[in-house]
């Protein structure tokens, strides 16, 4: 089975296990990932959602809409207001 057959024959389970491997760093049965491992795991994490997730839900996506400035309608994602700031 050559690297594409492998990461189109992840089901979404086995991205989801993955993935919650390597954000702590270890595997379901408790045994750490090795460094190797973890940079692999992250690799094929990745690709997959290259394949199979849109933009927004991929690892690494960035807001470029949000960052540059526009507003959000979720009030929970309101930036804070500090006493002394000021709107110019």
């Amino acid at each position: 089975m050559d690297y594409r057959q492998l990461i189109d024959s992840m089901t979404p389970e086995i991205y989801r296990s993955l993935r919650r491997a390597v954000e702590i760093g270890r595997w379901p049965d408790g045994k750490p990932l090795s460094p190797e491992q973890r940079s692999e795991s992250l690799q094929a994490l990745i690709a997959w959602g290259q394949l199979h997730l849109p933009e927004s839900e991929r690892i690494g996506f960035i807001d470029r809409g949000h960052k540059a400035g526009e507003m959000c309608d979720d009030p929970a994602e309101t930036p804070l207001k500090w006493e002394g700031d000021t709107l110019d």
